[in-house]
């Protein structure tokens, strides 16, 4: 199994220095993920911009952080789930929400619900998502915009995801109490 290096500000390459050190600036320290990716300024680049623009969609806090958590169930990422299961806490998102997010189980939010489905068809169906779905993703009420905003967030946590699954990410201590195992039923 290859190692890869969890960089520090003061030791990463001099391309990712600027990245890494916005990143302390907006969590207060650099998480783990951010430290592996600093060996390739192009993807921590790459990874914290469509980050910064996800954030500014038109989908709430909470619609993204359905996105997020979605993708990273379906993607089977347990640093990224323990991760997002802790900012969604952050957020006040509602606790049943989150626990079926962890769960791969419908929401009990039907908007959400609707966000949470499509979102799921857009990563197992590598985005070739029947009409009827997308149609009945606008008919609970969201819009063509934030058809394509998913497909932003699902692109963002497929860069994390796959950093996580590949350098082995060791959780952060923020995310203690939210460590996470893609439950047997759904596994398969």
């Amino acid at each position: 199994m290859s190692n890869f290096q969890t960089y520090t500000i003061d030791n990463a390459p001099a391309a990712s220095k600027a990245s890494l050190e916005d990143t302390k600036r907006a969590f207060g320290f650099v998480p783990n993920l951010q430290a592996h990716m600093a060996e390739s300024p192009a993807l921590l680049a790459g990874y914290s911009a469509l980050w910064d623009l996800f954030s500014k969609s038109t989908l709430t806090p909470h619609e993204q952080q359905v996105v997020y958590l979605t993708s990273n169930f379906e993607n089977n990422c347990h640093y990224c789930m323990a991760g997002h299961s802790t900012l969604a806490k952050m957020i006040k998102m509602d606790a049943g929400v989150i626990a079926a997010l962890r769960a791969g189980t419908p929401l009990p939010d039907a908007k959400l619900e609707a966000l949470h489905r499509f979102a799921t068809l857009v990563v197992r169906e590598r985005g070739f998502v029947p009409d009827a779905d997308v149609d009945a993703f606008l008919a609970a009420g969201y819009t063509r915009k934030n058809v394509l905003e998913v497909i932003l967030g699902v692109a963002t946590k497929v860069m994390s995801n796959y950093t996580n699954h590949i350098v082995h990410t060791e959780l952060d201590g923020f995310m203690a109490g939210n460590e996470w195992t893609k439950p047997v039923a759904v596994a398969a």
